[in-house]
């Protein structure tokens, strides 16, 4: 009697022990050519899903050892030594894509900020601390991305839609697993709409050594900047669509040549004074916006570091300034001065301590112990007739722990000083949250 073993099938499938009586071989040949048939079925992992489906989210507890009103700044001497907490859920993003064959992809980014939807009562602190109720439809609930994708190559995609505008660190990497801070660096996110997604088409593709991105936009609307936050309210519109009379640009090189180390250059440039219900307010004027910003990451030998650099640049300053301050008191205009030029920079490092216990129960888990250091000013110049604001000025001292026990999971625990000119007072705070990304399904 022979005997044909079937050995393990690429996978290492084992299969059973066929016996081929003399006289009889022909059938059980053939019963030998079918099981191995079903086996190689078997072993063949199964086509990858053209659905994708991930998320990502942050939940925060802080407590704040400076005053929250609104006079702080008026009258600094009145409010120090006083303290206040706050708990909240910044964003809670939902992310699905379908890949529809031929090269062609629809994907759609839902974002809840601060927990739910609906209207807010707020405190307007550019208005003598009135009570304001507001509609915030791009604060609430956004979507953040809505888009459909040609792709012919890695080098060469085209992106159509509501997108993700990758200017500065924090607009291209703004999972909360890709920054050590409990909320996203202030430094860049204060002064940028962040994050900052526009409608219209981009331009994207990757090498082994560069990755390239060219956008063509919807520009901001100058009615919506401020003293404090610059530009950062232009991204979004009260309105039930948003105001396109004039377009913008940004770009993003990264380049990946030296291993472990990530450096990128990007930019925007747009037109920002007639993107609203009344350009005539803005008569000859364009209100430029130019951005620029440099930005890295290094991440090797238990070392993972950042550094950021932006600075911006608004025309006619003046104008938008003077025009917004005259709006009448139902306008969603903050009503303030606004300032030419904005810098902000910061740098940040953390060591993987768990790196010095190789022989550790999870040896996949990270502890990074961090610092980082940091400057902005909302209100870096201003033109000769327009007062700055001192306390727009602010530098960031931070540091704490950044615990990963799984791939997509953080615990964060932060303590941050925010100091300020005298005679302002400090505004030092601690910071705990977790936070979590990935694709669930793929």
């Amino acid at each position: 009697m022979k005997k044909i073993r079937l050995l393990t099938l690429g996978t290492g499938l084992a299969c059973a022990v066929y016996s081929l009586a003399a006289g009889n071989g022909g059938d059980n040949l053939r019963d030998v050519d079918s099981v191995a048939t079903a086996a190689t079925a078997v072993a063949t992992p199964p086509p990858p899903s053209r659905f994708q489906l991930g998320a990502y989210g942050e939940a925060v507890a802080q407590r704040m050892f400076y005053s929250d009103n609104v006079a702080r700044y008026a009258y600094p001497e009145r409010y120090a030594g006083a303290s206040h907490g706050r708990v909240d859920l910044p964003h809670v993003v939902l992310y699905m894509a379908y890949d529809l064959g031929r090269g062609w992809k629809i994907s759609t980014e839902l974002e809840y900020e601060h927990g739910g939807s609906g209207s807010t009562y707020e405190v307007e602190y550019t208005e003598a601390g009135e009570y304001e109720t507001e509609i915030e439809k791009g604060g609430e609930v956004a979507i953040e991305q809505f888009w459909v994708e040609k792709s012919w190559a890695s080098y060469a995609n085209l992106r159509l839609g509501h997108i993700i505008v990758p200017v500065g660190m924090t607009n291209q990497y703004h999972m909360p697993t890709e920054f050590f801070s409990v909320l996203r660096p202030e430094e860049d996110a204060t002064i940028l709409p962040c994050t900052w997604h526009e409608t219209g088409v981009s331009l994207w593709g990757r090498t082994r050594q560069w990755r390239y991105e060219v956008q063509g936009l919807a520009g901001l609307d100058a009615e919506r900047f401020n003293d404090v936050n610059w530009i950062q309210g232009g991204s979004t519109s009260p309105y039930e669509y948003k105001i396109a009379n004039r377009y913008a640009g940004a770009f993003r090189v990264d380049n990946y040549s030296l291993r472990g180390l990530r450096m990128a250059l990007s930019g925007y440039f747009g037109f920002s004074a007639k993107n609203t219900l009344k350009p005539e307010r803005y008569k000859d004027i364009n209100g430029s916006v130019t951005v620029g910003a440099f930005d890295a990451t290094y991440n090797a030998h238990n070392v993972l570091a950042r550094a950021n650099v932006l600075y911006g640049h608004l025309g006619d300053s003046y104008t938008i300034s003077r025009t917004n301050r005259n709006m009448p008191s139902a306008s969603p205009s903050a009503r303030t001065d606004v300032a030419s030029d904005v810098l902000s920079w910061y740098v940040e490092a953390g060591y993987d301590v768990l790196s010095f216990f190789p022989k550790r129960k999870y040896g996949d888990d990270r502890l990074y112990v961090y610092g980082h250091y940091g400057f902005y000013d909302s209100m870096h110049k201003t033109v000769a007739s327009i007062t700055p604001k001192e306390w727009c000025e602010k530098r960031i001292i931070s540091g704490g722990v950044n615990y990963f026990p799984v791939a997509g999971l953080v615990i964060k625990a932060e303590y941050r000083l925010r100091q300020m000119k005298a005679p302002f007072n400090n505004e030092p705070s601690l910071s705990v949250g977790i936070g979590y990304s990935g694709l669930f399904l793929k």
